[in-house]
């Protein structure tokens, strides 16, 4: 999946995975975090809900990457009073990010990369993180045909970063959405 692939999606007005608004379990994970300048790394931010309401709660250190301008140039545009001050936009490929933060909020972007991807990405998490650093967030507990988005099981994930990192937390969201009950997991990972 390239940029033009998602370029596409969003043009063509088919990003099912977008709900309209940050996800519960997010919210409630954003509502017990209290490091309001920690470093926060949204990857495949999309329409950026989570950095919205981040912006919200105080946070100051938000940065958003997509591979695809055309949800950059939305959130440029609706988030620009913040852009150069608490938050930083870019548009560009996960992959070749050199920073690091202190927090990786994860909603969708695992789901959106080829499975053939995942040893990277598990890799390049731990890499951005800061020594302790979270990798946190909602991934699918749900095997799909084709794909975006890839699913998968629990069993295959705690293999994938067990590796990298310290698993705190694993389980069924209780307050997902009801479409997605039952499917997905929070995770709340730690950089080893």
């Amino acid at each position: 999946m390239n940029e033009s692939y998602w370029t596409n999606r969003y043009l063509d007005n088919t990003a099912a995975w977008d709900i309209g608004g940050i996800s519960a379990p997010l919210k409630e994970y954003i509502d017990t975090f209290k490091i309001k300048d920690a470093r926060i790394l949204i990857p495949g931010c999309g329409n950026a809900y989570e950095a919205e309401y981040l912006l919200q709660q105080g946070f100051s250190s938000i940065t958003l990457i997509d591979i695809s301008p055309v949800p950059v140039e939305n959130i440029r545009k609706k988030l620009a009073p913040f852009i150069g001050k608490q938050l930083t936009v870019i548009c560009d490929d996960f992959f070749s990010l050199e920073q690091q933060f202190d927090l990786v909020l994860e909603q969708t972007f695992l789901s959106a990369l080829e499975p053939s991807l995942r040893k990277e990405y598990a890799e390049k998490m731990s890499s951005v993180l800061v020594a302790g650093g979270k990798l946190s967030g909602v991934i699918f507990n749900k095997e799909f045909e084709g794909g975006p988005p890839f699913g998968g099981t629990e069993m295959e994930y705690r293999e994938l970063f067990s590796s990298y990192f310290h698993i705190k937390k694993m389980e069924l969201c209780y307050n997902s959405i009801s479409p997605r009950e039952g499917n997905e997991l929070f995770i709340e990972l730690v950089k080893k």
